[in-house]
Formats: C-alpha cells, sequence, structure tokens
C-alpha cells in the first residue's frame, strides 16, 4: 500500500516565484530534505509523520531556480536513521552538496567513513518532543565523541522554552554545535526579552556555536504577505533573525527548509524566502558570509 501524507499537512509549492534577490556567486541553500520517494526509500515506521514525496530532481531543479550553486541535504525524522535517500541525493548532486545524517548508537565505523565519503558532515540530535522518541544523553554523547573524530558537527533541533534543560549536555558536546531555526524563538516575546537574551548568551560563551538563520514561515505569528497584506514577509521574525546575523557573522547559515513539512497554515514561496535574506543581511558583506563564505568553511573546507 502507498504511503498516505499526514492529514491536514499541505503539499510544498510546486510554482515558487523568482526571487528580486540575486545571491551571491556560490551560494548555498544549508538546510534542505528529501522525503523519499516512498516506494523507492520508504519511511520509518517509528515515524510521526508522513510527507509527501519531494525528490532529489525536484529539489536539484529549485535549487537552480533560486540561483544557489549548492546545498546541504538534512536528514529528516520520517525516515529515521536510514539515510539512504539524502545519500542517494549526494550521489547525483555531482559534488554539489553535503549531507547531515541521523545515526543510531549500534553505526559501525565502516559505515561512518563510507558516509563521510559520499559527503556528510555532520549528525542531527532533535530534542522537539512532537516529533520524535527520547534518546538517552549518553548514547547522544557516545555517538558525538565517534564523529568528531572525523571532523563532522552536531545539528541541535530544540525548542527555546527547553534551552535551560539543555545548556549543560550542549556545551559538553565535543564538536562544532549548529542550532537548527534559532532554537524556534518565540516571536512574540520582546527580542530583548529574557528568553532570546538566554539564546545570545548561549552563543557568545560558546564560540563553538553556529545558528541557521531560517524557518520564517514556522516562527512567524504576523505571517505572510498572501494571508495579511503586509508588504514584509514575515516581519516579526527579522529583529530576532538580523541580531544574530549582525552579531555573529562568521556563524551563520540559511537555508529554505524546502520541502516544508508539517506545516498546515500555509505553504511558503520559497522565492519569497530568498528574498527574506536581505530584511536579516543587509548589506553585500554579510549575505556573503550567510550564504557562501560560512557555509562552504563548515561543508566544503577543502575548497574555501
Amino acid at each position: 500500500m502507498p504511503f498516505q501524507k499526514t492529514p491536514g499537512w499541505l503539499d510544498w509549492y510546486t510554482g515558487p516565484s523568482k526571487p528580486r534577490f540575486k545571491v551571491p556567486a556560490g551560494a548555498v541553500d544549508a538546510h534542505c530534505h528529501v522525503f523519499g520517494p516512498g516506494d523507492e526509500f520508504p519511511y520509518a515506521d517509528e515515524r510521526k509523520y508522513t510527507p509527501c514525496d519531494a525528490s532529489k530532481q525536484q529539489l536539484f531543479a529549485l535549487r537552480d531556480h533560486l540561483g544557489f550553486a549548492r546545498n546541504v541535504i538534512v536528514q529528516a525524522t520520517c525516515h529515521g536513521a536510514d539515510n539512504r535517500a539524502m545519500l542517494d541525493a549526494l550521489a547525483h548532486s555531482g559534488g554539489r552538496a553535503r549531507g547531515v545524517a541521523t545515526v543510531r548508537r549500534d553505526v559501525g565505523d565502516a559505515e561512518l567513513h563510507a558516509m563521510h565519503d559520499a559527503g556528510v558532515r555532520g549528525v542531527r540530535f532533535n530534542f522537539v518532543k512532537r516529533l520524535v522518541d527520547f534518546t538517552p544523553r549518553d548514547e547522544l554523547m557516545e555517538i558525538a565523541g565517534r564523529i568528531a573524530t572525523l571532523g563532522w558537527h552536531v545539528v541541535i533541533y530544540f525548542e527555546a522554552v527547553d534551552l535551560p534543560e539543555l545548556w549543560g549536555f550542549f556545551t559538553a558536546l565535543p564538536a562544532t554545535i549548529v542550532v537548527d531555526h534559532m532554537g524556534r524563538p518565540d516571536v512574540s516575546k520582546p527580542v530583548d526579552g529574557p528568553e532570546f537574551e538566554l539564546f545570545m548568551k548561549f552563543m557568545a560563551q560558546h564560540p563553538s556555536v553556529w545558528c541557521k538563520v531560517s524557518c520564517p514561515e514556522r516562527l512567524s505569528i504576523s505571517g505572510p504577505p498572501a494571508l495579511n497584506g503586509e508588504p514584509n514577509a514575515y516581519r516579526d521574525v527579522v529583529p530576532f533573525a538580523r541580531r544574530i546575523v549582525e552579531t555573529f557573522p562568521d556563524r551563520v547559515l540559511w537555508g529554505t527548509d524546502w520541502p516544508h513539512p508539517n506545516l498546515r497554515d500555509h505553504m511558503p514561496d520559497d522565492g519569497l524566502l530568498v528574498d527574506f535574506i536581505t530584511h536579516i543581511a543587509a548589506t553585500p558583506e554579510l549575505q556573503r558570509k550567510l550564504l557562501v563564505d560560512n557555509p562552504m568553511r563548515l561543508y566544503w573546507p577543502e575548497q574555501s
């Protein structure tokens, strides 16, 4: 029986606009996914959701349409620790993609080295309770120690309210840390309020912590222009992302999050997401750091 998408969740938008903002040459979409296709790369039995299929061919077509040169493909929770769909996309990218995997404690050294040769440069630890089951922290720490010997980093996905509880664990990880989606701040709260100040302190005190200033469509309350007529899409997210970019310009990344799983209220236009970049990185220098220099240093250091 074919996989059936989780009811109520939207399909990704098939007609993205052409961005008005022309990204700098060599730009990297540093956070995106491939899903299935399910009949070729089945979704994990333990998944919390079933997405619509989103193939490598469709991802690469979007990359070219938006003007990007490269992708970083992040393993999605719906595939669990079966990284085959992501690895297949890397194999067909012509060297223009790197990967972030999900692994378990029982992963063998030979498998880790094979993934490195395929282009994997990190592992992802997900702490968003509605998306994954709990993994013991000693297991995650063991994995982090093993992948650090390969020069990989750890991508962490969590929600802002949980940072105080997770702080000690995160700062003990023996590898570079990359935070997904700014740690999901509550943008209805002040940008200089205690919750976001804690995140800024987290980055300031730990130079090994990087941040993806991505996913305004998940964080915004004001929403996109199509919903409320505002000329500046996701305007309430701008102060948070811009503060991170301007404070830590050498440790920020950006990505589309295509194909935007788990959304119910609206599906973003990826062209408008690219135009959002100019509001959070206001100068050509900051734009180049965000889109070219930083991701190349982290994922293609041999070419940067």
